[in-house]
């Protein structure tokens, strides 16, 4: 990363603290998981699909089982489903919240949170509002990611950026507002928005953060080299639906999440 970068990201930094009265250099580290792990453990097994039936869940399920993926990352319509199909395994299950747009109202996506948690939830994907975020409406997008904290109930938190849609300030700006509000990683996108992950930007977040949060990278990792690429930029956790080509190597895959 070069000097002029870096020196953005101290500067929003200390705007920020001047702004919400806190201190942004001051921070707890996370536990970052081991970069020796099996790949498979990075990945959040992904279907969001509108169109998806009951039936394309439960064979999501089935292949996060076989393949011990970390989570199986889906709409909330169905957590309660992945709840039963995954009980008694080490797969978690993953909700979106205010996906994909994640222009609803913020006491709407607390709900939504709410009702996720209820039905077996353990970890919240969240889309932040990028409209209020591009236009400098900072004190409100923070209050739309405390909003979601608050409700997952200390269950972690994910705040989808759509890196695509922002430029290197705002998305310095998401990253410190989502670490405010007390999420625990920073994603880059939705796969929805028009564009997905790249390693600057996954770099970029990473070097926000540090070790005080941690980054999923997801929107067009399909391929083996695509994850360690990932990875190696600092991604802790990868969003995928082409899961199973990453980890068996397989040949290029060009569709999904």
């Amino acid at each position: 990363m070069n000097q002029e970068k870096k020196l953005m990201i101290q500067n929003i930094a200390s705007d920020l603290s001047a702004k919400f009265g806190v201190d942004l250099q001051k921070s707890t580290a996370v536990t970052v998981p081991p970069k020796d792990q099996p790949l498979a453990r990075f990945i959040d097994h992904t279907l969001l699909k509108p169109d998806a039936m009951p039936s394309d869940i439960v064979r999501l399920c089935e292949e996060a089982k076989k393949y011990d993926f970390f989570s199986v990352c889906v709409n909330s319509v169905y957590v309660s489903l992945c709840a039963e199909q995954l009980q008694d395994t080490d797969t978690k299950v993953c909700s979106v919240v205010g996906f994909p747009l994640g222009a609803m109202l913020g006491f709407a996506k607390a709900f939504e949170t709410k009702q996720a948690v209820l039905a077996g939830a353990g970890e919240i994907d969240m889309v932040l509002p990028v409209g209020l975020l591009r236009a400098g409406e900072l004190a409100a997008v923070l209050e739309d990611i405390k909003g979601v904290v608050e409700a997952a109930d200390g269950r972690w938190v994910k705040v989808i950026l759509e890196t695509s849609m922002l430029n290197d300030e705002q998305k310095i700006q998401a990253c410190f507002l989502s670490k405010l509000a007390g999420a625990k990683f920073v994603k880059t996108s939705t796969g929805f928005g028009g564009g997905g992950v790249t390693v600057a930007d996954v770099e970029l977040m990473h070097q926000c953060v540090g070790d005080s949060m941690l980054v999923k990278a997801s929107g067009g990792v399909r391929t083996y080299e695509d994850a360690m690429k990932m990875i190696a930029a600092g991604a802790s956790r990868l969003g995928a639906s082409s899961s199973i080509n990453i980890v068996t190597k397989g040949s290029n895959d060009s569709s999904g999440y």
